[in-house]
């Protein structure tokens, strides 16, 4: 009898891997019943990742969203499954353990049958903790490895890590091959390798289209025993997403395999419904590049997942790069070019920072590295002149072992700095911290939610809840997407007509001006908030782009006026390609002015303290 492999739609993967943001709940249970329909898929990626985060972005409560989303699945016999990272949760950086173990109940209530384990790093010290928790909490737990392709990454191995995920009683293991860069022999020998430790393991691979490999991948590991397929389809399959479901079906049926036919009325309703909700404003966060395979991505080996919003800052990192440039009397890059050469450092980097996975959120950090190395050398300054926070603790062992040794430039500016690299369970610098979020909640009157969800998400998302909840998340997300609607709707004409824009957020009506800014002007304001009034002193500028903020996370206390710091002290960050970038004080001295709210997007060398 033919083997049989079953699908599953990772259709939360298919919009992270095109751009920035997930569909509304209303959309979603809306495609549900087609998805359903199609026949094809025994289960569906729902949420995870991202996903929480990016609904908070733009307004949306995720807790809400998860529950009215997974059950029509469940009523039909799917299995809904997530990603979850680990040590970090759902968020880039590490979580408490009162926290990690809240969230496997939090999701298994709302609905979610099946976590997807993963640590970018493979440290079970990371992955081993999370799979007893979900477990404890009754999810299936699927352990993952990470695939990419590097001198230290063998079959033997992933073969090992999976050995070790099966003996601490992980219940499946999935083949997360993020940049579809894992070469289809050895694949194949890896799930061979896997099944040979324990022949009735469920198997699952995931794959991303990008480098051209993944369909030959896809075949290998079924033909050496992978029980599930993930997949996509139009218009979000292939590019940085993943192979279409029809192709995969096809490809299976033709060797052999025993697989469930799609029902072609209801794919191309799916697909409509998809087009729709682009058209409505998830599309605006597209770049048409995202729909093309790259075989360059095979020398970086940067993620699907991550190519998605990659695409959607490169923009906005290229127009500050080239503001500075006109202002210098520099020649502009283009797009591809700024591409070539961050592709170029992404490959000299990534030995250097100890070969991490490139997966979030360690993809971030050695591609924002790379970008930042960029940035820095085309305006005449020293490679690794600016290195965030977040990849210093990666490179000093906070977030776990790294693969590979840390080069020996980066241990001296360590060893300069006084930084100490770290040999200890990554879990101890994150201590619990549950209680203190309770107690802010009750401050502020809000409720902890069914099943204590509310007060999950706050802990986990700090700052994307805070503004979610001051409607502020909301405001701002309106006035950026109606930014991009006045470029499109005036491309070509070389302007954007000054507009502006009414938002009702909770009852309250806020007023979003949208102009045109060459850098000349202020950073634009938060939607609602006032001017901070100007004092005396020196200006502290912005070391780069992004968003202003005066703490990263809710455990920091925020400078204010009035307050003496001394030369070299953190007193706010700039949060920029998802990583928080410290601003330190320039001199001794008392603040004068805080020129930016938080959230506010400054632009570099643009004022946002005063200290006299």
């Amino acid at each position: 009898m033919a083997k049989e492999v079953k699908l599953s739609l990772v259709f939360r993967d298919m919009w992270q891997s095109a751009g920035k943001y997930q569909p509304r709940v209303d959309q979603l249970v809306k495609v549900a019943p087609k998805i359903i329909e199609m026949g094809c898929f025994d289960r569906v990626e729902t949420n995870g990742g991202g996903f929480e985060q990016v609904n908070l972005l733009y307004g949306e409560n995720p807790n809400k969203s998860v529950r009215e989303w997974t059950k029509p699945f469940h009523e039909a016999g799917i299995q809904t499954h997530m990603l979850d990272r680990a040590l970090n949760g759902l968020r880039m950086f590490p979580c408490p353990k009162d926290l990690r173990k809240l969230f496997y109940k939090v999701k298994k209530a709302q609905g979610t049958d099946i976590t997807r384990i993963f640590c970018g790093l493979n440290d079970p010290r990371n992955v081993i903790p999370s799979i007893q928790y979900a477990k404890e909490a009754g999810m299936i737990a699927q352990a993952s490895l990470c695939i990419t392709f590097s001198p230290i990454h063998t079959v033997e191995y992933y073969v090992n890590l999976a050995k070790k995920f099966i003996e601490a009683g992980a219940d499946e293991i999935c083949l997360k091959d993020m940049a579809g860069i894992g070469r289809p022999k050895s694949l194949g020998k890896i799930v061979a390798g896997i099944k040979a430790i324990k022949k009735d393991i469920v198997i699952q691979y995931h794959s991303h289209a990008g480098p051209g490999f993944n369909m030959a991948s896809i075949l290998e590991v079924a033909e050496n025993g992978c029980d599930y397929i993930d997949c996509g389809m139009s218009p979000l399959s292939w590019g940085t997403g993943h192979a279409d479901v029809i192709t995969v079906i096809e490809t299976l049926k033709d060797a052999g395999f025993k697989v469930k036919d799609v029902n072609m009325a209801a794919y191309m309703e799916v697909r409509t419904q998809i087009q729709e909700m682009m058209d409505d404003f998830l599309g605006y966060y597209i770049p048409a590049l995202n729909h093309l395979n790259n075989s360059l991505l095979v020398k970086p080996g940067l993620p699907g997942g991550m190519m998605g919003s990659l695409m959607t800052d490169l923009e906005e990192n290229l127009e500050g790069l080239n503001r500075w440039k006109e202002k210098n009397g520099q020649p502009k890059l283009t797009t591809d070019e700024l591409l070539i050469k961050l592709f170029d450092e992404v490959a000299y980097v990534w030995p250097k920072m100890g070969y991490p996975c490139l997966v979030t959120p360690f993809s971030q950090y050695v591609k924002n590295q790379a970008l930042m190395n960029v940035m820095q050398m085309e305006k005449g300054k020293e490679r690794w002149s600016i290195i965030a926070d977040n990849h210093w603790d990666m490179l000093l062992g906070k977030s776990g072992q790294l693969p590979g040794p840390v080069a020996p430039e980066l241990v001296k500016m360590a060893e300069e700095k006084g930084l100490k690299f770290q040999t200890e369970d990554p879990q101890t610098f994150a201590p619990d911290n549950l209680d203190d979020f309770r107690a802010k909640m009750k401050a502020n009157g809000w409720e902890l939610g069914q099943d204590d969800e509310e007060l999950f998400e706050y802990a986990m998302h700090p700052s994307q809840y805070e503004a979610y909840k001051s409607g502020k998340a909301k405001a701002d997300f309106e006035a950026d997407l109606a930014e991009r609607k006045a470029k499109k709707a005036n491309a070509g004409t070389g302007e954007i007509r000054a507009q502006e824009l009414k938002v009702t957020v909770n009852g309250e009506v806020y007023t979003v001006n949208i102009a045109p800014n060459d850098g000349s002007a202020p950073a634009a304001q938060s939607a609602g908030a006032a001017p901070v009034a100007a004092g005396e002193g020196a200006d502290v500028l912005a070391p780069l782009e992004g968003k202003f903020f005066l703490v990263k996370n809710a455990a920091e206390t925020p400078v204010k006026v009035g307050d003496m710091v001394k030369k070299g002290q953190t007193i706010g960050y700039i949060e920029a390609m998802k990583t928080y970038n410290a601003v330190a004080a320039d001199c001794d001295g008392q603040i004068t002015a805080i020129l930016a709210n938080p959230g506010d997007k400054v632009f570099e060398d643009d004022p946002i303290f005063k200290i006299k």
